[in-house]
């Protein structure tokens, strides 16, 4: 297992796309053991499409995917999903019929032991007080930023190592976007997790961001620290 600033994960010259369109163009990035690292760019940049092909839901079709120095560019998503591995995608994915409790209860399917399971969901309530207070309400009935805690609650059921996360802030006000910030904030303390941050919303992420990558049209053209990204103050060149 890394330890605190360690590679855990590594891409490196990655291609990937939808059929015959290419969309990702020789991305090469790293996260290191608890960052927070942020991919930004505009819309249609190659950002989802990223994620998706570290998470093993596209193919790669070249270059290199190692998560904590092991390769995982052809290991099925659910290989990745056991050894640690996250993704929350963009759109509000909760059973919409089911309790919340149902919710997390399947988000915990890579816990054998059920004691272990119920474990983690009262550690889940403890970390997302909101989700204990609905344990009982349908997930389709929750607001936007409820199912994104919800969301949020069934990946961390996983235990991961690593969370990517796919515009946290899509669609919510600025005072729940505020709420998700400092939730992903209070969850990488707690939990001792590593982040990789999709997000088009450029000052909520470099509020929390360690490093931060740029992508333009399927390429990065940027790397720098968070620090120095926000001393930029206008962005406008990059996008």
């Amino acid at each position: 297992m890394s330890r605190n600033g360690e590679k855990l994960l590594a891409v490196e010259d990655l291609t990937t796309g939808y059929r015959r369109k290419q969309v990702v163009f020789g991305v090469s990035l790293e996260v290191r053991a608890g960052e927070i690292v942020a991919l930004l760019g505009h819309n249609g940049a190659g950002k989802t499409t990223t994620l998706k092909a570290i998470a093993g839901l596209l193919p790669a079709w070249s270059g290199r995917v190692s998560f904590d120095g092991e390769p995982v560019e052809h290991a099925p998503s659910a290989v990745r999903v056991r050894r640690g591995l996250a993704l929350i995608p963009q759109e509000r994915f909760v059973f919409a019929d089911l309790t919340v409790a149902e919710n997390l209860e399947l988000g915990a399917f890579t816990v054998a032991d059920p004691g272990q399971a119920a474990e983690r969901r009262e550690a889940v309530f403890a970390l997302l007080p909101v989700l204990a207070e609905r344990r009982r309400q349908l997930a389709g009935t929750l607001s936007g930023g409820e199912q994104r805690m919800l969301s949020l609650g069934m990946a961390l059921m996983m235990r991961p190592r690593l969370l990517l996360l796919d515009e946290p802030s899509l669609g919510l006000s600025p005072l729940l976007v505020e709420r998700i910030v400092e939730t992903i904030q209070e969850i990488v303390r707690r939990e001792r997790l590593t982040v990789l941050l999709v997000e088009q919303n450029v000052r909520h992420a470099l509020a929390i961001a360690t490093r931060v990558y740029v992508m333009r049209t399927g390429r990065l053209i940027l790397e720098e620290t968070g620090a120095a990204m926000a001393a930029r103050g206008e962005w406008w060149d990059l996008f």
